[in-house]
C-alpha cells in the first residue's frame, strides 16, 4: 500500500483539522457546554453541526448521493484522526459510535426502501440509533452465535421478540434500533437482525447503567423486550443473516473506534508536550529530562505501530477484504496506546493532569473501556492464535 493521502482526501483532513481548531476546542474548554454525563450538551452540539455541515463536513462515511461525503475506509481513517483531537469531535461531524456503525452497516446491506426509512434520518442527524447484541450472563457477549438467549418467534407475518440485553449504547437517546435475536438453535444461521423504531410497544428500557467513563448520548442501557412485534419487511438481509450483520458491522466499527482512539492518544501527547516544554524542575525543562524523553519516545512509537496497523486494515477493506486479522490487530495495539498515551500525559502533568484542567481525565476514563468495547483485547488475541494456527507462515503473507 501507498501511505500518501491523495491531494483530495489530504485536503478534508487539513480542512477537519482547522475546524477542530477553531470551532470545537473553544467549547471544548468551555464547562458549561458539557451534560450531566460529561458529553456536549444539545444545545452547543446542534450548533457545531450546523456549523459542519455548512462548511460541507458532515457524515464522511457516507455516499454523496445521501448527503455524505463518500470517502474510503483509508480516507475515513486520515480524518476521523483529526476530528477526535477533540473529545467532541466526531460527534460533531456525525462520525460517532454507534451511529457510525449503523450507518456503514444499512448502507451495505439495507435494501433502497429500507435506507430511507432507517438510513436516511440517521444520515440526516434527525434521528440517532442503537446496536442491540450484548446481553447479561448468561446470554451473548462474545459469542453471540452461541449465547444469544433474546428469541424472535415467527407469528403470522411478524415476529416478536422476547429477552433482555444490556450496556447497548445510546438506546436512551435513540430512536431507530438493529437488534440482533435468536431465530432457530442453527449455529451459524441461528441469529437475524431486526430493524424497530422507539415507538414501538412490547419493549422497555429498564434503567440507564452507570458507568466509569463519560457517556456517549443515551448512555448505556439495559432493555427487555417482552413482546415487541416487528413485520417481515423491517428483517436486515435474510433471516438468518444476524451473525453475518454482525460481523460486517463490527469489522469497519471496530476500525473506524481505532482511527478516532488515535486522536485521542496524540491529543493527549500534544497536552504533555506543552506542558513539559515549560515545566522547569532541578534546574531544566521537564521536556530536557531523559527519563521524560523516554517515555514520550515510547507512547508516541506505539501510536505510531497503530495508526500503521489502522491504515493497513484500512487499505484492506477498501480492497474488499475483510482484514480479520488486520482489524483485531489494531484493535488490540491501539487501545493499549491509547492507554498509555494518556496515563503518561496524566503523570508526566502531574496534580494538574488529574484534574479538570485539561481533557486528560475525561480521556483517561473513557480509554479503559477501549480494551473491552466491540470484543476485548483477550478475545482479538484468541482470533489471531487460531488464524495463526490455520495459516502457519502464511499468516505473514504479503499479499493483499
Amino acid at each position: 500500500m501507498d501511505f500518501a493521502l491523495s491531494p483530495e482526501i489530504d485536503a478534508i483532513r487539513l480542512r477537519i483539522r482547522a475546524f477542530v481548531a477553531d470551532h470545537i476546542l473553544p467549547v471544548e474548554a468551555d464547562r458549561s457546554a458539557y451534560d450531566e454525563h460529561d458529553n456536549i450538551t444539545e444545545e452547543a452540539l446542534q450548533a457545531l453541526r450546523a456549523k459542519a455541515r455548512a462548511a460541507g463536513l458532515w457524515a464522511l462515511q457516507m455516499p454523496a448521493e445521501r448527503g455524505g461525503m463518500g470517502l474510503p475506509v483509508v480516507g475515513m481513517a486520515a480524518c476521523y484522526e483529526e476530528m477526535n483531537r477533540s473529545i467532541f469531535g466526531p460527534v460533531v461531524f456525525n462520525s460517532a459510535a454507534p451511529d457510525d456503525g449503523n450507518m456503514i452497516l444499512l448502507n451495505k446491506v439495507g435494501t433502497e426502501a429500507q435506507k430511507d426509512r432507517w438510513l436516511q434520518p440517521i444520515i440526516d442527524g434527525t434521528v440517532r440509533s442503537s446496536f442491540v447484541m450484548t446481553e447479561p450472563a448468561p446470554g451473548s457477549g462474545s459469542d453471540p452465535a452461541g449465547m444469544m438467549a433474546t428469541r424472535a418467534e415467527k407469528k403470522g407475518d411478524r415476529w416478536v421478540v422476547h429477552g433482555r440485553k444490556w450496556f447497548i449504547t445510546g438506546a436512551g437517546a435513540a430512536e431507530h434500533f438493529i437488534l440482533i435475536a435468536r431465530t432457530s438453535d442453527d449455529p451459524r444461521k441461528g441469529l437475524t437482525a431486526f430493524l424497530y423504531h422507539r415507538d414501538q410497544p412490547g419493549w422497555r428500557i429498564e434503567r440507564r447503567i452507570p458507568i466509569m467513563g463519560p457517556e456517549e448520548h443515551g448512555g448505556h442501557c439495559e432493555l427487555v423486550f417482552d413482546g415487541l412485534e416487528i413485520p417481515e419487511e423491517n428483517v436486515l438481509v435474510k433471516v438468518g443473516d444476524g451473525l453475518k450483520a454482525t460481523q460486517i458491522r463490527l469489522g469497519t466499527a471496530r476500525l473506524t473506534h481505532c482511527m478516532r482512539w488515535t486522536g485521542l492518544a496524540k491529543r493527549s501527547l500534544e497536552i504533555a508536550q506543552d506542558y513539559i516544554s515549560e515545566r522547569r524542575a532541578f534546574g531544566s525543562t521537564l521536556a530536557e529530562h531523559e527519563s521524560v524523553q523516554t517515555m514520550m519516545g515510547d507512547a508516541a512509537m506505539q501510536i505510531e505501530i497503530g495508526r500503521l496497523l489502522t491504515m493497513k486494515a484500512a487499505w484492506k477493506l477498501d480492497q474488499g477484504d475483510f482484514a480479520r486479522k488486520e482489524v483485531s490487530m489494531a484493535k488490540v495495539v491501539v487501545a493499549d496506546a491509547l492507554q498509555q498515551a494518556v496515563d503518561t500525559a496524566i503523570q508526566l502533568n502531574g496534580a494538574r493532569g488529574y484534574s479538570k484542567d485539561t481533557p486528560l481525565e475525561w480521556i483517561y476514563r473513557y480509554a479503559r473501556q477501549a480494551r473491552l468495547v466491540d470484543g476485548a483485547s483477550e478475545v482479538h488475541k484468541m482470533v489471531l492464535s487460531r488464524a495463526l494456527a490455520a495459516e502457519g507462515q502464511d499468516f505473514w503473507s504479503w499479499g493483499a
